[in-house]
């Protein structure tokens, strides 16, 4: 939610703070942790500082003329006139438009447990703000359609997880990956979790396996009987998220390898399209010829990569190196063969 749309959120807060005869003359303090339970619930991470508090108040002053005086005496705030009330100042259609824009994107993640509490205090922002707390709203729902996304599996371990993260414990679990034999069994696990990753709607653990000696990509669909042990780890200080997806598309890595500088041609309609939006951090657009254009790129060669390169067809034409030129061309082939 943008914050412009937070800020006016906590002005109601502070707003009926302020007004509530039963506990009347509230902090900064009490200010601060009522917008950060109300906005936030019991969420770890979630903050808002004093300060924040000081500006929302001043800002109440001048956008709103709110008539709120510091009283020494009770070392807390009040309104010099008792009959203010910011309810009096309706939301805009675009305040509201906006927050119920924000609420359906949460929608997406109802089923998920770690965002069950981003859900819970959207409600509340709308019950707040005087709006209905059904955020399947038919009202946007005429004009707006949002991506609809099938849940897989593994969800529930993303709270436990997260835990384990930021408290630097070692977890252990059962894993068994896509490409294991079918003979092969649930292998046991002892991993020092370093971060979770979203990639086309399914959920990564990156950790350092004590197994492997080496960081892995667990897929959390493929993970049962998680445990989080009570031992704590030391983080590894070679590594960084951003370094090691620095050459990655999707969650594939190949840290033992050096990235490759790929080029391709791009017809004139894709060459839009990656203009427009592009495949990778890396992308250079190298030149532009009659018919589309060329670029470049640095990064490992990985399967997802192989998957958007295929999914253009006949739009995109991989140039250099060799060896990749020379992968592709047998993925292609052995496509061919199967419709023979």
């Amino acid at each position: 939610m943008p914050s412009v749309k937070n800020a006016q959120i906590r002005y109601r807060i502070i707003d009926r703070a302020i007004r509530n005869q039963y506990n009347p003359f509230p902090s900064k303090e009490n200010l601060r942790q009522l917008c950060e339970e109300n906005l936030y619930g019991s969420m770890h991470g979630a903050h808002i500082s004093e300060s924040t508090i000081e500006k929302d108040i001043f800002a109440m002053r001048m956008e709103h003329d709110a008539p709120i005086k510091y009283i020494k005496r009770e070392k807390g705030y009040h309104y010099t006139d008792p009959d203010y009330s910011l309810e009096n100042i309706p939301l805009s259609e675009d305040d509201i438009d906006a927050i119920k824009f924000a609420a359906n994107i949460f929608e997406q993640f109802k089923g998920v447990e770690v965002f069950q509490k981003v859900e819970f205090a959207i409600e509340k922002i709308l019950d707040r703000v005087n709006i209905s707390s059904n955020i399947q709203d038919t009202a946007v729902d005429q004009f707006v359609q949002f991506e609809t996304t099938v849940s897989t599996s593994g969800g529930e371990h993303l709270q436990p997880l997260l835990k384990a993260i930021k408290e630097k414990l070692r977890v252990s679990f059962k894993y068994k990956s896509y490409k294991a034999a079918k003979s092969e069994g649930w292998k046991e696990r002892v991993v020092h979790p370093h971060l979770l990753k979203e990639y086309r709607n399914r959920w990564y653990l990156i950790g350092y396996c004590e197994e492997k000696n080496k960081v892995i990509t667990y897929g959390l669909d493929r993970i049962r009987d998680l445990i989080v042990s009570e031992s704590y780890f030391i983080p590894q200080d070679t590594f960084s998220a951003d370094n090691y997806f620095k050459y990655t598309i999707g969650v594939t890595t190949l840290d033992d390898k050096k990235p490759e500088k790929i080029e391709l041609y791009a017809n004139s309609i894709l060459m839009q399209y990656l203009n427009s939006q592009p495949l990778h951090s890396s992308q250079k657009l190298i030149k532009t010829t009659e018919d589309g254009a060329l670029f470049s790129f640095e990064l490992y060669p990985t399967p997802e990569f192989d998957m958007a390169i295929l999914s253009y067809g006949s739009q995109v034409k991989i140039l250099k190196p060799k060896t990749y030129v020379t992968r592709i061309k047998t993925i292609v082939s052995n496509i061919l063969d199967m419709y023979h």
